[in-house]
């Protein structure tokens, strides 16, 4: 698609994370962008209303006009009425995928890529690219309160992008550089095996050019396997065998610290405000990416240390009762691992009570024994029904399921099933001391905001 030739435009299912994430990125670019979703209230909403952004609420065939250019979501297909009633008036219509794929192949296209933390570490790479002066394009999966937004429009030809593989979007990218934190079966819906999973990232390995970058974590066996498929540079990162190597992590109740070294000399210190291990791997991804970019270090340091990280990502809420309200996205039991250890980190004298919302019937239903095993350092977890979306209505698991699961692992667990429940329990247990932990992919967040309210 030639976006030259287009001027207005209007996006199906906008909404979404990731629609959302172009649609601000187009309108900031001068495109005229409107486009239709359901009536329910998303965290997205904010950054389309601030970026102008008109949104017909509920889908129907006579929102269709006549638009140069028709983005509809993976979420939806021929079956939804907007998008038949876009092809029956033959106008131009393609995927998500597709239409980021031809913004991206122009441009000196960066993509952060991997199972876990894509969304931290495409806002941090662009923050921290914006802040040294080197004015990127970026676009990413939430909103990120330093971009004002999802996105950043600058003046070079760099873009950097979260770039999903759920449904084999990476098909589409044709990347000068990858950052790629992890590699960790997930979306059974789509992927049938870790084989399946694995083939999506080999292949996209497989595309870098002899000039391309391949920055990757040597941590994770199954990135330190398939970089192997890269036919340009790899740089890795890790504790040990690597190009790069972390060592001297330290935290003192606000900010982590760490060293890195190349080949054995020192690169320097570093200080993150982000918590978690995992966090120092996205950071140290950052750094190394940013001096490939030619960035200079002192800026980097500066401003890799003032990310203060994205929505949805172990964001405070506020408080109820004297208890603190956190909010996180993880869905899948490697990311609730991370995060409470994260939050026990920050906050290792708190009483810690998750509010986990299972995200999709097919992931919950084939990670169920993980998931079970996730939540140790929690100290209470309350388990809602599973999170039903555009992408599965139904499946063959219930969100008892899980309660009983996890149940078998843990004491202090209990199955509220939907929000309302868990919400008035709150209201009648919650003091102070407690850190409530909402969690999942879909809208547990909606508690916090009720009981703040």
């Amino acid at each position: 698609m030639d976006f030259s030739k287009i001027k207005t435009i209007y996006m199906i299912g906008i909404k979404g994370v990731g629609m959302t994430m172009l649609a601000e990125f187009l309108a900031h670019n001068g495109y005229n962008v409107n486009g239709s979703d359901v009536a329910d209230k998303f965290m997205t909403d904010e950054v389309l209303a601030k970026a102008g952004i008109d949104v017909l609420e509920n889908f129907s065939a006579n929102h269709i006009g006549s638009p140069d250019l028709v983005i509809y979501s993976t979420a939806y297909s021929e079956t939804n009425e907007e998008v038949k009633a876009a092809f029956d008036k033959k106008l131009k219509v393609i995927s998500f995928a597709q239409a980021l794929g031809d913004i991206f192949n122009t441009r000196q296209g960066i993509a952060v890529a991997g199972s876990h933390g894509k969304t931290t570490t495409t806002a941090w790479l662009g923050y921290v690219l914006k802040e040294c002066g080197l004015e990127p394009n970026v676009m990413v999966g939430a909103r990120v309160p330093q971009f004002n937004g999802a996105s950043l429009t600058g003046s070079s030809n760099v873009l950097v992008i979260e770039a999903d593989e759920y449904q084999n979007k990476l098909q589409y990218f044709n990347p000068k550089m990858i950052l790629l934190n992890n590699i960790d079966y997930d979306h059974p819906d789509f992927f049938k095996n870790e084989a399946d999973y694995e083939k999506v990232f080999a292949d996209f390995i497989a595309k870098l050019p002899k000039s391309g970058i391949l920055i990757a974590n040597f941590e994770d066996k199954v990135v330190k396997k398939l970089s192997k498929e890269c036919k340009g540079r790899v740089i890795s990162y890790g504790y040990k065998n690597s190009d790069y190597i972390i060592s001297n992590i330290s935290f003192d109740g606000q900010k982590q610290y760490f060293k890195l070294q190349l080949d054995g000399s020192d690169v320097g210190d570093f200080a993150i405000q982000l918590n978690g291990k995992h966090n120092i791997l996205n950071a140290t991804a950052v750094i190394v990416s940013a001096i490939e970019l030619g960035a200079e270090l002192h800026l980097i340091r500066r401003a890799l240390e003032s990310f203060t990280g994205t929505a949805r990502r172990l964001e405070i809420m506020g408080n109820f009762n004297g208890a603190l309200i956190i909010d996180d996205y993880a869905h899948h039991p490697t990311e609730i691992k991370a995060t409470l250890e994260a939050v026990k980190q920050k906050w290792p004298k708190k009483k810690i009570r998750v509010i986990f919302h299972p995200h999709t019937f097919s992931r919950t239903e084939a990670l169920l024994a993980d998931f079970a095993k996730s939540f140790k350092k929690a100290d209470e977890v309350i388990v809602l029904d599973i999170y039903t979306s555009a992408r599965e209505e139904k499946g063959n698991i219930t969100g008892e399921d899980v309660f009983k699961a996890i149940q078998a692992e843990k004491k202090n667990v209990i199955y509220k099933p939907t929000l309302k429940e868990a919400e008035n329990y709150l209201r009648e247990s919650a003091v102070e001391n407690d850190l409530i932990l909402l969690m999942g992919a879909g809208d547990v967040f909606r508690i916090g905001e009720k009981l703040i309210a």
